[in-house]
């Protein structure tokens, strides 16, 4: 596959390029990378040599993602990418999302509609690791999709800049955002991202009329006090109390190895929560 220039959100200067995608505003050096691995410099050029490499194809139903309220009862094509502009170290896909050197089929846009139509999947999940990140290759695969009446679903961190934002979910019909925490100390020492900028995605998409469904990874010792998932859980009803919340137990995994959720803690937070919320599920238990 040749080595595609950068056409969006990258300035270029002195050598040097500096990515304007997520709020890491990457300062980058030639035959460097950006954090998220993906997004580079070549002799002073932006660049996306990760264009169209899909590591992960799958015929998923559409509760997986996971979506309760987006056409139930559905298959949905899930594909997966190489990178991440964000470092969970508890990440329950840091195989594909920590690293590029890994295996994977390079794909054209075309071919994944081709895909969906051969599956006779209603829906496209850009998923798995953090599709953002490859923001040119999603919106030409979105644009095709729309125009052979397949909806298209993010499955995302949420972490990236107003303008990106804007210009992603205009072509989005549902999504899944992350919400990992509810403290920006822990988005910005923790996960290497940053809290306001994903409120500010999920109200955007609210906005915008893109179907949310929001997940938390409820994590022991890093996000589980009472009082920032009733934090996370009145900033979601501020935006729209039918946003259904998903709460998920964590389990061990990559580089944190706190025990794993307790059932019924999960189960009373989930209870606590809909007093606020109409739609809020437990999962991973």
């Amino acid at each position: 596959m040749s080595i595609r220039r950068a056409p969006l959100f990258i300035s270029e200067k002195n050598g040097e390029v500096i990515c304007n995608l997520c709020p890491g505003g990457c300062n980058i050096k030639s035959g460097c990378f950006g954090a998220c691995g993906v997004r580079g410099n070549k002799n002073g050029a932006g660049i996306i040599p990760f264009y169209g490499f899909i590591t992960a194809l799958a015929d998923d139903p559409v509760e997986k993602k996971p979506l309760y309220h987006f056409k139930p009862g559905s298959r949905i094509l899930s594909l997966g990418f190489a990178g991440c502009n964000m470092r969970c170290p508890f990440c329950q896909n840091w195989h594909i999302s920590q690293n590029t050197d890994i295996s994977g089929r390079w794909m054209k846009p075309g071919e994944i509609i081709s895909a969906a139509l051969k599956y006779n999947t209603p829906s496209i999940a850009y998923t798995y690791s953090e599709p953002l990140v490859h923001i040119e290759y999603l919106l030409d695969c979105m644009v095709l999709a729309r125009q052979n009446g397949i909806a298209n679903v993010l499955v995302t961190n949420g972490c990236i800049n107003k303008d990106a934002a804007a210009k992603i979910l205009a072509l989005a019909d549902a999504a899944n955002v992350d919400l990992k925490s509810f403290s920006q100390e822990t988005y910005k020492k923790i996960l290497c991202g940053d809290l306001n900028t994903v409120q500010e995605f999920i109200k955007l998409g609210h906005e915008m009329g893109v179907r949310l469904e929001i997940t938390t990874l409820v994590v022991p010792g890093l996000n589980d006090s009472s009082d920032e998932i009733n934090a996370a859980c009145g900033f979601i009803a501020s935006v729209n109390s039918g946003i259904p919340w998903h709460l998920t137990a964590y389990h061990p995994d990559y580089r944190w190895n706190a025990p794993p959720t307790n059932r019924n803690f999960l189960l009373d937070a989930a209870k606590e929560a809909r007093k606020a919320l109409k739609n809020v599920h437990t999962g991973n238990i």
